[in-house]
């Protein structure tokens, strides 16, 4: 940048002009041609900065970096920003740089369960199939229940929000229960259709199938997507179906949820 300046007034052009092509101020331009002046080519590299001498070699990265991935401090589960720095005799931002530019996150940690299903390939064809490219004349529904939801209710009546006091509720709680959440989430539109229960048994499922069949337009044909729970196949349901038959049931492989559309509806929900 420097030598670009000079030669440029070196073409008789106006400090102004320089200054905004270059892209700084006409003080430095002035400087720059006294740092010339006085020593020469080599006048115009940087000088030595003032400041605190590197302490991060690549010895301490990889000390930080060997001791994130293969071990575990004494003192917690995993470690954390300020038990690196003191660990490693570092900063916590000298940490935070490592860890980023690593891409590290170790209080971070993620599930995964690989399916053992002997079709899973077969199943993923079908059920990725019908998202990519739904029959015509059908409804694509992903159908599944979250069990176990908790009916709790607080001893006392919540106290409402007010100019200095935040809603504040009872601490105790009463039980009431857990219900069953079916749900039916329409791939095409994104609505969904549910209903709650006292039980999950095949009873409950082919009420809600039934449910389905009502509110749907009877010229449609049905195709759900539905997981492996035992609920989900009894004689009771295929009884069902076999009187029914523009239900179409598509199975997911087993541990693979993520294949259903309505489980990202449930953990938002």
């Amino acid at each position: 940048m420097r030598a670009r300046a000079l030669l440029l007034w070196e073409q008789r052009m106006a400090p102004t002009e320089i200054a905004k092509q270059v892209g700084v101020v006409r003080r430095s331009l002035y400087h720059c041609r006294q740092r010339f002046e006085e020593g020469g080519v080599a006048g115009l590299r940087d000088e030595p900065r003032s400041g605190r001498p590197r302490t991060m070699t690549g010895v301490k990265v990889k000390e930080i970096l060997d001791a994130t991935v293969h071990t575990i401090p004494r003192k917690a589960t995993h470690w954390s920003l300020r038990l690196m720095a003191d660990f490693a005799k570092v900063t916590v931002p000298h940490v935070r740089e490592v860890w980023l530019a690593a891409g590290l996150k170790p209080h971070r940690i993620e599930n995964f369960k690989i399916s053992e299903d002997p079709n899973f390939a077969d199943k993923v064809r079908d059920v990725v199939g019908l998202y990519l490219d739904p029959p015509d004349n059908a409804v694509v529904l992903s159908v599944d229940e979250k069990t176990q939801i908790q009916a709790l209710d607080r001893m006392q009546p919540m106290l409402p929000l007010r100019p200095g006091q935040v809603k504040r509720r009872t601490h105790d709680y009463v039980r009431h229960g857990t219900r069953s959440l079916y749900a039916a989430f329409d791939v095409a539109t994104g609505t969904v259709m549910g209903r709650l229960t006292k039980r999950h048994r095949a009873r409950e499922f082919v009420d809600f199938l039934r449910q389905i069949d009502r509110v749907t337009p009877g010229d449609l044909d049905l195709h759900l997507f539905v997981d492996n729970s035992s609920t989900h196949s009894t004689a009771e349901v295929k009884s069902f179906l076999e009187k029914n038959l523009r239900f179409h049931m598509h199975f997911t492989p087993t541990s693979s949820s993520w294949l259903n559309a309505v489980e990202s509806w449930f953990a938002q929900l």
